[in-house]
């Protein structure tokens, strides 16, 4: 890892954390095309903004994320030379003085993008988002994120708020071009809040739960730099449980779903009862066994990982959604 690491454009790429770049705008477009489009369809209703504009609002969340891992690496040097010192980028393929321009340059473009994209829809308080997700992600690396939970719940309330960006823009603009829109369409827009919602829920307990994952991954490094995390003041198994009940949480969830889906097709064969007991709960059923077993970094490491995956399958429903 260390030898790839010596070319900068792919330092930069793990810097920046670009799969997780990369599921961040999966997000968001999976959403308006595959589950709001659907939904306003059923009334003849099309998107409101234009594609250009909604590519450079999920610019905009990238580069604030992308700002956000940045930093969180800068501050995280210490930490990380402990934890994984062989996949270290800072002080090594890219200098501090470097990061730290590159994340005030991100955040600046990823919040003047996001201020752009509020004053085209008419409503400059939108912008508070981006401006709000990046104050956050600053103070997480430089306060958050070695306190108990709260660093954890911050991240994940971020995690789900990417789901709703997509969702408050489109009814946004929509309301300014029609002043009584949100008044004659009630009952479309509570149809998209709650499915939005929903993957929102998903996408934050499914998120904390990683996040006390990496917590039990990283409790040496912590631990020797002073960190205040779940693992360090409640110990590794009562970590666990609180992982393990986490994901019991999200596989009863899921149930409720399948529940509803069957009481709308009146069959458990239906393509999205399928795939959420194939490809999500059967999953997140092995997962509770690597939570259980796991005692080594590599084997939380591991189950982190699983469940980043899990996150991937879960956004996919939204395909699933779409076509059935």
């Amino acid at each position: 890892m260390t030898s790839i690491l010596n070319n900068k454009f792919i330092a930069l790429l793990k810097l920046a954390r670009i799969e997780n770049l990369i599921m961040i705008a999966l997000t968001q477009y999976f959403l308006r095309y595959f589950v709001l489009r659907k939904i306003l369809a059923g009334q003849n209703i099309e998107l409101g903004l234009n594609d250009s504009l909604f590519s450079l609002l999920v610019l905009s969340t990238v580069l604030i994320a992308a700002a956000g891992y940045i930093i969180n690496d800068y501050f995280d040097v210490k930490t990380d030379m402990i934890n994984r010192p062989d996949t270290v980028v800072v002080d090594r393929a890219i200098k501090r003085r470097s990061a730290i321009i590159l994340h005030m340059a991100f955040t600046f473009l990823g919040v003047a993008l996001g201020i752009y994209c509020a004053l085209k829809t008419g409503y400059m308080r939108l912008a508070i988002f981006h401006i709000v997700a990046a104050i956050l992600l600053w103070f997480y690396s430089t306060h958050f994120k070695k306190q108990l939970l709260v660093g954890n719940i911050v991240v994940s309330l971020l995690t789900a708020s990417v789901s709703f960006i997509p969702f408050v823009y489109e009814f946004g603009i929509m309301q300014h071009q029609h002043a009584n829109f949100s008044s004659e369409h009630k009952l479309i827009i509570l149809s998209c809040f709650k499915v939005v919602f929903i993957f929102a829920l998903f996408s934050f307990i499914t998120s904390m739960a990683r996040e006390i994952i990496k917590d039990m991954e990283d409790f040496k490094g912590d631990k020797a730099t002073g960190g205040y995390t779940m693992p360090i003041y409640w110990g590794m198994q009562s970590s666990k449980l609180t992982a393990f009940f986490l994901i019991v949480i999200t596989v009863l969830l899921l149930l409720f779903v399948v529940y509803n889906t069957f009481k709308a097709y009146h069959t458990i064969l239906a393509m999205d009862t399928l795939y959420i007991l194939s490809g999500l709960m059967f999953p997140l059923i092995i997962l509770l066994f690597l939570i259980l077993k796991a005692k080594e970094p590599f084997q939380f490491k591991r189950a982190s990982l699983f469940l980043k995956f899990i996150m991937l399958i879960g956004l996919s429903y939204s395909i699933i959604y779409y076509y059935s």
